[in-house]
């Protein structure tokens, strides 16, 4: 109680609590992009129901894995040697993460350039998947980035409670942006394909992270604004000229 008394009366902790939070958002951003793409592939009743069960599933996972930070710290000791690079768990999970995103990107681009053509069967939805296995594909990234985003949490600062809020606030902030977001990557198929480019973007820079080779995030999510800032230059032109025409 003392501690936590202390904490809100320490003007530093209300700036790392501030600075963290901001960290934890934009470290969401990448989780929420991929619950979007795959939720959207399900059935429309099921969607919303998906959504939540996959951010509520980084929400346990963010906690659970605070509660262990011992073992977090732990993660980034080397437990091999390859060609002179150390890698450690955090590393292999890393590149795991990244390929799983890659291949999953790669998938979706794929599928959205050629299309299957056919019949549909009796009954079936055009373009749903498997809750489960969308669920399923949403629990993997979800470990992927809840582990990196509470070992950056770590790195930033020494109070539990203040990575608690942190991590609460961003998966409030997570949750409330799910449907809108998703629903506008639906309504926009262009869209869809600039996101899918960013889950390759960021699947690639995890691997790079898992081999040594960090790239600063700035960079990339300096890339990612920049990209959307021409499309939705696009899209105004777009809509500039359907009202011309119409």
């Amino acid at each position: 109680m003392d501690t936590l008394i202390s904490l809100l009366a320490d003007p530093t902790a209300w700036i790392a609590l501030a600075t963290l939070i901001v960290m934890e958002v934009v470290l969401g951003i990448d989780n929420l992009i991929f619950i979007a793409i795959l939720t959207n592939k399900l059935p429309e009743e099921h969607r919303s129901r998906g959504r939540r069960i996959g951010i509520g599933a980084a929400l346990i996972l963010r906690l659970g894995l605070l509660g262990t930070i011992a073992f977090i710290v732990q993660l980034t000791d080397p437990i091999f040697t390859l060609f002179g690079e150390g890698f450690s768990w955090r590393d292999l999970i890393l590149i795991a993460g990244g390929l799983f995103l890659v291949w999953k990107a790669t998938r979706e681009i794929h599928e959205k350039v050629d299309p299957q053509t056919g019949p549909e069967p009796a009954g079936a939805t055009v373009g749903a998947a498997s809750f489960a296995a969308v669920i399923g594909q949403i629990l993997v990234l979800d470990l992927v980035f809840s582990i990196d985003s509470i070992i950056t949490a770590v790195g930033m600062t020494d109070h539990l409670p203040i990575m608690v809020v942190a991590v609460v606030v961003a998966v409030t902030v997570m949750l409330l942006a799910a449907d809108p977001l998703s629903e506008f990557i639906n309504a926009n198929p262009t869209i869809v394909m600039l996101a899918l480019g960013f889950l390759l973007l960021i699947g690639t820079t995890l691997i790079a992270d898992g081999f040594g080779a960090h790239v600063p995030k700035g960079y990339i999510y300096a890339a990612m604004a920049f990209s959307a800032l021409i499309e939705a230059l696009n899209m105004l032109q777009r809509r500039a000229r359907r009202r011309r025409v119409g």
